[in-house]
């Protein structure tokens, strides 16, 4: 995993207004907090952080106003629900080594077997532990040839190395549903509705 090097700036108006103004200069308020120490509000470019909030559990490297240098992932995003803009980020601190708990999504590759089975995701991302500097974008599940009613359990899901499950291993990931057939309606209903 790369690290995206980003810009901030501390921040020392709070509130609503504080926010729309930040927002209106292209930039995104956030908070950094971690390691016992006190949040750090800070002003995050808007662009920037957009195109590195892309990357699932991104490791950003901080430059706060051209002083401090530190490690951080995403934790929450806030995004207005109708344009999609960031509105707000939390970011925790890592350090190199250490050891993090991340929701990973989960992919999957191949054909189910013949039949109009569908695929349901019980579990749109894994809950893994990973060094903070390696963690890993995703996971892919093969579902070639399932057929219905065949699952995939976390303990079934080759993760990369140096990950570890950090969810019941015999959670459902994965399952193959059949398809189910409408039924036609019975005889004489059709004709009821018709006379009536």
């Amino acid at each position: 995993m790369s690290e995206v090097k980003i810009a901030a700036e501390t921040r020392t108006e709070f509130g609503k207004g504080a926010a729309r103004r930040i927002r209106r200069e292209d930039k995104v308020p956030g908070v950094l907090y971690g390691h016992g120490s006190d949040p750090l509000h800070l002003t995050f470019p808007g662009h920037d952080l957009l195109l590195a909030l892309r990357t699932p559990n991104v490791l950003i490297a901080l430059d706060i106003d051209g002083k401090t240098n530190e490690l951080a992932i995403p934790k929450a995003v806030q995004r207005d629900p109708l344009k999609g803009f960031l509105e707000h980020v939390d970011l925790q601190l890592v350090q190199r080594g250490e050891t993090v708990t991340v929701e990973i999504p989960v992919l999957t590759e191949g054909e189910l077997a013949a039949g109009g089975n569908l695929l349901e995701h019980v579990l749109g991302t894994l809950t893994v532990e990973a060094e903070a500097t390696h963690i890993p974008e995703s996971v892919t599940v093969s579902v070639e040839g399932l057929a219905a009613g065949a699952s995939i359990l976390a303990k079934d899901i080759t993760l990369p190395k140096g990950a570890k499950l950090a969810v019941d291993e015999d959670a459902v990931v994965i399952q193959v549903l059949a398809a189910q057939a409408e039924e036609a309606p019975a005889e004489g209903e059709g004709d009821e509705a018709a006379g009536a």
